[in-house]
């Protein structure tokens, strides 16, 4: 038996309980991880409060963890005990050991501490696709990023000045503002203060921008489509403050010819090759310190409640790990 989080009926943090599960041995094509940390997403309280489907109830909470590699089932030959291992895969990353699929895991460069992995694999490899194939970022661009301080947002904006971008953050908080401005935000704009679309204008000249990373949603919207240019696009890949509400298409007519979509990571790394290349690129820019993953918060497992609502009220910002 061993220490995990377990949802038995969704609801708020709350629900998350901290109890002993069964793991077992590694069946064909998996892995057994003595796990070192997981990550924080919102993904996470969307299974918890039942805005996304769990596949089963019940479930022990968490999208991503790194580890070590303890066991290894019948078909496996691309992993061996001992190795290092992170990855993002449905359920089971609050736990202390897990049975993974070994499809799913990536080996872990040593440049890189599993706390790091940790805090980085869902957020890191989201950004990793928003900025190079849902909407491909390139030199000179000026592009807006909502929650700039969050834990995707801060490791967009290092990843688009990287790439030569200009980038305009949204914030809740001076505090925040400046967090972000120090992770490659050139203008951040307190949203609460001010109209996010009026300094956009301003900043812009009155061009507006060309694509819109919303991970924020309800609060947002439609806001993010009035702060593109024509035929610009708006990507909307979160809810942090709820579920964008169903809208008219002639909306995007009206607003510029402007495109909309909703990308989420499971697509873009559904097959094995683009999970390593996109895990690979993610690796990369964090070796070479273009994108640094400082992990703001830790947070004992059995403390995933309170995590949960710290996240869930805005009082935190980048990377939040588990610890078991």
């Amino acid at each position: 038996m061993v220490a995990a989080v377990r949802v038995h009926k969704t609801g708020g943090p709350e629900v998350l309980t901290y109890e002993d599960v069964e793991v077992g041995q590694p069946g064909p094509g998996q892995l057994r991880v003595k796990q070192h940390a997981a990550g924080l997403n919102y993904i996470d309280t969307y299974f918890r409060s039942g805005l996304y489907a769990a596949p089963s109830m019940p479930f022990v909470a968490g999208n991503e963890a790194a580890g070590e590699v303890t066991a290894v089932g019948p078909n496996v030959t691309e992993f061996k005990v001992g190795d290092r291992v992170a990855y993002v895969a449905p359920m089971w990353g609050y736990a202390a050991e897990r049975l993974a699929p070994a499809e799913r895991a990536v080996k872990l460069p040593e440049q890189i501490s599993y706390e790091q992995a940790a805090g980085m694999m869902l957020k890191g490899m989201t950004v990793q696709y928003l900025l190079n194939r849902t909407f491909k970022v390139e030199k000179g661009m000026t592009i807006l990023i909502h929650a700039a301080a969050g834990g995707v947002g801060l490791i967009a904006c290092q990843w688009a000045n990287h790439l030569g971008a200009k980038v305009i953050g949204t914030v809740g908080s001076k505090a925040k503002a400046d967090l972000a401005s120090r992770n490659g935000c050139h203008h951040t704009i307190l949203y609460r203060d001010e109209d996010f679309v009026a300094r956009v204008k301003e900043i812009t000249g009155g061009a507006m921008v060309p694509v819109v990373y919303d991970g924020v949603g309800k609060d947002t919207f439609p806001g993010s489509l009035d702060c593109l240019a024509p035929l610009g696009m708006f990507v909307t890949y979160g809810n942090a403050s709820g579920p964008i509400e169903p809208f008219s298409l002639l909306l995007l007519s009206q607003k510029g010819s402007l495109y909309a979509t909703r990308p989420t990571l499971n697509t873009y790394t559904a097959k094995r090759e683009d999970l390593l290349k996109t895990a690979q690129d993610l690796f990369d820019v964090v070796i070479k310190g273009a994108v640094k993953i400082p992990i703001n918060h830790v947070y004992a497992l059995k403390d995933a409640p309170q995590a949960h609502r710290d996240l869930e009220g805005r009082k935190t910002t980048g990377s939040v790990i588990l610890k078991p």
